[in-house]
C-alpha cells in the first residue's frame, strides 16, 4: 500500500495541483530562479577571477571548456529530467511506492553513468580540444581545467538527479539553499587558490569540484532524512528494470537533445576559436552574461515541466492549459526585459571579465546582436518544458535538433568561409531561435498533445 503524506511540509508540496495557478507556479519558480542565479555566480566565478587575476589566455581556456563540458554532461542531465517527470507524475497520482522505486533507480543509474562519463572526459579531453581548434597558447590551460573538472563531475550528476527529486515533489527551496552554500564555497576557494596562492587555471576547476561535492552531500542528507515520501534508503539502492525503462523513455529524448545541441555548440566554438584568443575570451565573457539572462527561461521551463507532469498525474487537464499559458507569458516578457538591459549595459558587463579593448569589442558585438531576441529563446524553452512534462519529449528534441543544430551548424559552416566575419556566428542564434518558435507554435496549436499524455498515464497504470 502506498503511504499518504502526513507532514505539513508534504501537504504544502501538493500545492502544484491545487489552489491558485499563478501563485503555485511563482512560488515554485522563484526559488528555482534564485537557485539558478547562484548557479550562474557559481559558473561565472571561475571566469571572473581567472580573467582578472591570470589574464585573457586563461579566461579563453575556461570559456572554451564550457561547451565541451556541457557536451559530456548534457546527456545525463537530460535523463535526470526524465526521472523528474516520472517522479512528479507518481507524486501527482499519489503513487508513493512507485515514486520511491524511481528515486532509488535514478540515483543508482546517475552514479554509475557519472563515473563512466568522468573517466571518458578525463581521457579524451586533449584529443577533443585539439579537434575544436583550440589555439596552442590556450591548449595546456584548457586541458588542465577540463580534466580537473571531470574528476569531480560524478558529484554534479548525483546532485542534479537528487535536486530533480526534490523539485518533482514541489520543493524548489532547498536546492536554492544548497546552491547558495556551494556558490559561497566556490568563490572563496577561487579567490584563495587563484588570487592568493596563484595556483593557476586548474585550481579554479578544483574549487568548482569541491563546491560541487559540498552541494551533493547537502542534498543527499536531505534525501536520506526519514519521514518523507521520497526518502532514500541505502539498502534499497539499485536498478529496477521497468522503472529505468520508463526514466529513459521520458529522459532519453532530452538527453539526446542536450548532447547534440552541446555538440553543435562545440562546432560553433571551433569557428569562434578560429578568430583567435581575443574572440574566445570576448565570446566566453558574453556567454557568462547570457547565462544570467536565461534565468527566467530556465526557471519557468523547469516549473512548467513539473507543473504539467503533476497536474496530468492528478488528471487536471484544464489546469495544465492555464498554467502553460501563464508560464510562457511570464517567461517571454522577463527574458525580453533582461535582453534590453544587456543590450544597453553590454560594455560594462563584458568589462567585468576582462578590460582588454579587443576582448571587449567581441563580447559587446555578440551581446548587441543577440540580446533583443531572448523572447524567442524563452518561448522555445517553455514549450519544450510543457511537452516534456506531458511526456512528449521527442517533439522538442526533434525541433531543437533540426533548428538549433543542423540548420545552425550548416549556416555557420557555409557562411563563415564566404563572409569571413564572426557576425555570421552571432546571427545564427536568433535566426534558429525564431525558426524553432514557429515549429513549436504549429505543433502546440495543431496537435492534441494532451490526449497522448492520457494514453501514457494509462500505460503507467494511473487510470
Amino acid at each position: 500500500m502506498s503511504h499518504q503524506p502526513r507532514s505539513r511540509e508534504e501537504k504544502q508540496q501538493l500545492s502544484m495541483i491545487e489552489g491558485s495557478i499563478w501563485r503555485s507556479m511563482i512560488a515554485f519558480a522563484v526559488p528555482i530562479f534564485l537557485g539558478n542565479l547562484f548557479q550562474q555566480f557559481y559558473n561565472a566565478a571561475d571566469a571572473l577571477i581567472v580573467g582578472n587575476f591570470i589574464g585573457k589566455e586563461a579566461l579563453a581556456a575556461v570559456s572554451s571548456s564550457s561547451n565541451l563540458i556541457f557536451m559530456f554532461t548534457g546527456f545525463l542531465n537530460g535523463v535526470a529530467m526524465g526521472a523528474g517527470v516520472l517522479i512528479a507524475r507518481f507524486y501527482g497520482a499519489k503513487s508513493y511506492d512507485r515514486l520511491r522505486t524511481a528515486v532509488h533507480t535514478a540515483l543508482t543509474f546517475g552514479f554509475i553513468a557519472g563515473v563512466i562519463l568522468s573517466v571518458i572526459g578525463v581521457v579524451l579531453s586533449p584529443q577533443i580540444l585539439r579537434w575544436m581548434g583550440t589555439p596552442e597558447n590556450v591548449l595546456p590551460s584548457s586541458i588542465d581545467y577540463f580534466r580537473t573538472y571531470f574528476y569531480g563531475s560524478t558529484a554534479v550528476f548525483i546532485y542534479n538527479i537528487a535536486t530533480g527529486v526534490l523539485q518533482a515533489v514541489g520543493d524548489s527551496r532547498r536546492p536554492l539553499y544548497y546552491l547558495v552554500t556551494a556558490s559561497a564555497v566556490n568563490v572563496a576557494l577561487d579567490l584563495l587558490f587563484v588570487a592568493v596562492f596563484h595556483w593557476g587555471v586548474g585550481s579554479a576547476a578544483a574549487a568548482t569540484v569541491i563546491s560541487q561535492v559540498v552541494s551533493m552531500v547537502l542534498v543527499l542528507c536531505r534525501l536520506l532524512r526519514p519521514g518523507q515520501v521520497y526518502q532514500v534508503q541505502v539498502r534499497h539502492l539499485g536498478i529496477e528494470k521497468d522503472t529505468l525503462k520508463q526514466i529513459i523513455r521520458f529522459g532519453l529524448p532530452s538527453g539526446i537533445q542536450n548532447s547534440v545541441i552541446s555538440l553543435a555548440n562545440v562546432i560553433v566554438q571551433s569557428n569562434i576559436n578560429a578568430f583567435g584568443d581575443n574572440a574566445m575570451a570576448g565570446c566566453g565573457s558574453y556567454s557568462r552574461i547570457e547565462g544570467f539572462a536565461f534565468l527566467p527561461v530556465t526557471c519557468f521551463s523547469m516549473a512548467l515541466a513539473t507543473f504539467v507532469s503533476q497536474n496530468l498525474g492528478a488528471r487536471q487537464v484544464d489546469r495544465v492549459k492555464e498554467g502553460a499559458r501563464f508560464g510562457i507569458l511570464c517567461s517571454t516578457i522577463l527574458a525580453e526585459v533582461i535582453g534590453l538591459v544587456i543590450w544597453l549595459g553590454a560594455p560594462q558587463l563584458i568589462g567585468l571579465f576582462n578590460s582588454d579593448p579587443e576582448v571587449l569589442a567581441y563580447g559587446v558585438r555578440q551581446a548587441r546582436t543577440i540580446a533583443f531576441f531572448y523572447c524567442f529563446l524563452a518561448f522555445d524553452h517553455c514549450s519544450a518544458g510543457i511537452l516534456r512534462g506531458a511526456g512528449r519529449a521527442t517533439v522538442p528534441m526533434l525541433i531543437m535538433l533540426v533548428c538549433w543544430c543542423l540548420i545552425r551548424v550548416a549556416y555557420i559552416s557555409a557562411m563563415v568561409p564566404i563572409v569571413g566575419d564572426i557576425l555570421v556566428v552571432f546571427t545564427a542564434y536568433p535566426v534558429t531561435w525564431v525558426l524553432a518558435a514557429v515549429c513549436f507554435v504549429i505543433y502546440l496549436l495543431k496537435v492534441d498533445w494532451l490526449q497522448s499524455a492520457d494514453r501514457q498515464l494509462a500505460g503507467l497504470g494511473m487510470e
